[in-house]
């Protein structure tokens, strides 16, 4: 719109973006998996629940407990 003020720019801003969309964000994944041997796989995707028990436990022991993890009433 002409006379709209313009977003704010920055020296950090080279032309990079967020992806926008779910097909982008898999692609991604794909990549950090084929170029890194990276799974980026959400939790709340992994269907067997031993299999994402042991999946957090270790993010959580490497990372520490993320801030809006769901403790289910704990």
């Amino acid at each position: 719109m002409h006379g709209a003020p313009q977003p704010p720019r920055s020296c950090l801003d080279r032309g990079t973006r967020s992806p926008i969309n779910d097909t982008e964000v898999n692609a991604m994944r794909a990549a950090a998996w084929h170029r890194h041997g990276v799974a980026a796989i959400p939790v709340e995707d992994i269907i067997d629940p031993w299999l994402r028990q042991a999946i957090t436990n270790e993010a959580n022991r490497r990372w520490g407990r993320r801030n809006l993890e769901n403790r289910h009433g704990r």
